[in-house]
């Protein structure tokens, strides 16, 4: 009789999870004013300044996450753990402790912030600090699931490739980043949604130029909820292509 009843429990449970899922996302079809569904004043500006600085803060994110990846899949040095428990605490520090932290470093009265500043680079409420705080926020997971793709490869091919004659460069080129694709899709995928949606760490060290999370909070204490829905309808179609595109991708490439 148990045995009977498991996997309609477990369907049920498979679609209340679903249906869980998707309630609040229901919730905000249901409450948008399509009628009236319009821009408040410096939406549009809010998208641009997410869309832009957030690819920013991916391509510094894959061009120094991937070396960094790879080194920590490939290597094992005394201390390991120190390294791992840095990672983890960069990852779990809450996202308004991050941004004072940043703050602490960076900002005008900070050991870094007054050195960048002598040399013209303000990292508190400009491009670049909204840049910094995306990448702080995003490095993280992007590190540890592209270390689970290149930890994924077998060593014994980048061997091969080695006593073929290549160098590691190019064995690292032509034989663990091709091999790490899927992986690296997915945290490529995973960083970009992360950064794009960041809003205690920008918050607290870029209010200003305003991207998306902080001009939603903006509209939200200025104008009501209704003055929400526009620009979250616009997030969740700016996040999304490069998630399902690389999906998209992963599963024909799998096909």
């Amino acid at each position: 009789m148990i045995d009977a009843l498991r996997p309609r429990l477990t369907t049920f449970a498979a679609v209340l999870a679903l249906l869980l899922l998707a309630a609040p996302f229901a919730g905000l079809v249901v409450a948008t004013d399509w009628r009236h569904l319009g821009f408040a004043h410096g939406d549009a500006g809010a998208v641009a300044v997410s869309l832009g600085l957030s690819l920013v803060a991916l391509l510094l994110i894959a061009l120094l996450g991937t070396p960094l990846a790879w080194w920590l899949a490939r290597h094992r040095v005394r201390g390991q753990w120190l390294i791992d428990a840095l990672l983890l605490l960069a990852l779990l520090t809450p996202p308004l402790a991050m941004g004072l932290l940043l703050a602490t470093m960076y900002g005008p009265y900070g050991p870094a912030g007054q050195v960048l500043e002598r040399a013209g680079l303000l990292l508190t409420n400009s491009a670049p600090a909204f840049v910094m705080a995306q990448f702080y926020a995003a490095l993280p997971y992007y590190v540890l699931a592209a270390r689970a793709a290149f930890e994924g490869v077998p060593r014994e091919l980048e061997q091969i490739a080695l006593t073929l004659g290549h160098s590691p460069a190019r064995s690292f080129f032509h034989v663990s980043l091709p091999l790490a694709r899927l992986g690296l899709a997915a945290a490529v995928a995973l960083a970009w949604v992360r950064a794009l949606g960041e809003f205690g760490v920008v918050l607290i060290v870029a209010y200003y130029p305003q991207g998306i999370p902080v001009k939603l909070w903006v509209n939200l204490q200025d104008v009501g909820l209704q003055a929400v829905y526009p620009l979250l309808w616009v997030f969740f179609l700016v996040a999304l292509p490069l998630p399902l595109a690389l999906g998209l991708a992963v599963r024909r490439r799998l096909a």
